[in-house]
């Protein structure tokens, strides 16, 4: 049987392409969903699906698609693909390999003149990141009905400018009728965006699944004072507090199970002036974990933790939750499909669990679903410094050309 393989040159340029609209001053990319960068990606990805046949449309998401038919176009389709939208100062690679690798596919199957069984279908998801419009992956979970149309529509950037009206200014605003539907499986690959791979020198990744996430907003509430006349023995400073709080969230997670993770990622103290104490401090806590029972005790055990130790020195406190989605379990069969393509090539292959949230976890809740990873050099992403050598994008992309090959020939 013939073994087909990526045009390694093509699928560079693309992402060479790619990399120009919406350059940062250091490398990285600044395409935030439905902006006006976006939307030339948008028109480029489009005429590109359109180069290739392929049928295109847009969903009321703004989700966008090229389907390319089957022997069969009554069967369920095969559905690959990932984001365009980028970071603030993101990188050249997250979520835009997906869909460029996705597109490549479509390309070498053309070229060769293979017909497949099913349909497939790419996809390009609208607001995976979350960076101008929270929450994140908006797109993937409207039509996994995680999220509601008038809800999405209604969310507002920092600049006042809703979901709705700019969807409708890039010209990407569609139908329901076009949203993703009678899918059999869908595939996406991705750059890791942490550093096991490339510590294990392992070529691929077969994603077991993504960890469920709980994330918590504390607010601690002291007395503001002056910072020359009071005494610290009189002082009620909710930031000297948090920091002791902080400290005992990451030794909760740390001695329940060596696997949690835990962030404090945001923080703000008030009044916020160098000679005030602070009567009020905000920050936010993420908690991470493959197993939903014990990321759960985490989070109860920080809560109670919090809410005793602010007690006992008269201090007021707030937690709520601001987000929680749990743990998915990606497809046995696709896992399978990928170690056993990384073997056919001679890559080396590891099964690894995904600490970061994908389209894929929203697109599990209605379809079987699977991720292939990629390395990322020092694990670094969602910044300009973000790396992944171009033998590793080909190495990917094969593995979705074998995996898409073999779900679409089922």
């Amino acid at each position: 049987m013939l073994t087909l393989t990526i045009d390694n040159k093509r699928l560079l340029q693309s992402i060479k392409a790619s990399s120009i609209i919406g350059p940062t001053q250091n490398g990285g990319l600044n395409r935030l969903a439905l902006s006006d960068e976006d939307k030339v990606m948008r028109d480029l990805f489009k005429q590109w699906m359109e180069e290739e046949g392929l049928q295109v449309r847009y969903d009321d998401f703004g989700n966008m698609y090229g389907r390319r038919e089957g022997i069969n176009n009554d069967d369920a389709a095969v559905l690959v693909g990932s984001h365009l939208d980028t970071q603030p100062n993101g990188g050249k690679f997250d979520g835009v390999l997906g869909v460029l690798a996705a597109l490549e596919v479509i390309r070498v199957l053309n070229e060769n003149n293979i017909k497949t069984k099913r349909p497939i279908e790419i996809v390009n998801f609208t607001n995976e990141e979350g960076a101008r419009f929270e929450p994140p992956m908006l797109g993937s979970g409207g039509i996994a009905n995680i999220f509601s149309r008038d809800f999405v529509y209604s969310i507002q950037d920092k600049d006042g400018k809703s979901f709705g009206e700019e969807l409708e200014k890039t010209g990407y605003l569609g139908t329901e009728k076009n949203r993703a539907n009678h899918i059999h499986r869908y595939v996406e690959l991705h750059i890791e965006q942490g550093p096991v791979l490339e510590n294990y020198r392992t070529n691929i990744g077969a994603v077991t699944g993504i960890q469920g996430m709980t994330w918590l907003e504390v607010k601690i509430s002291g007395h503001s004072a002056h910072a020359g006349t009071t005494p610290l023995s009189m002082r009620k400073d909710a930031l000297l507090m948090s920091s002791k709080m902080i400290t005992l969230i990451h030794e909760i997670a740390s001695q329940i199970d060596s696997n949690s993770l835990v962030t404090i990622g945001r923080i703000s103290a008030f009044p916020g002036a160098v000679n005030c104490v602070s009567g009020e401090v905000v920050f936010s806590v993420d908690v991470r974990h493959p197993d939903d029972s014990i990321r759960e005790n985490v989070v109860e055990v920080i809560r109670e933790t919090l809410s005793t130790s602010a007690a006992s020195e008269n201090f007021g406190i707030t937690i709520s939750e601001l987000w929680e989605i749990k743990t998915s379990h990606f497809s046995e069969d696709i896992v399978c499909l990928i170690e056993d393509a990384a073997k056919e090539r001679n890559y080396s292959c590891e099964r690894i669990i995904s600490g970061a949230g994908h389209d894929a976890k929203y697109m599990n809740h209605i379809v079987p679903s699977g991720m292939i990873f990629v390395p990322s050099i020092d694990g670094k992403s969602h910044c300009e410094d973000e790396l992944t050598l171009d033998d590793d994008l080909i190495r990917g992309t094969n593995i979705l050309l074998d995996v898409t090959l073999s779900l679409s020939q089922s």
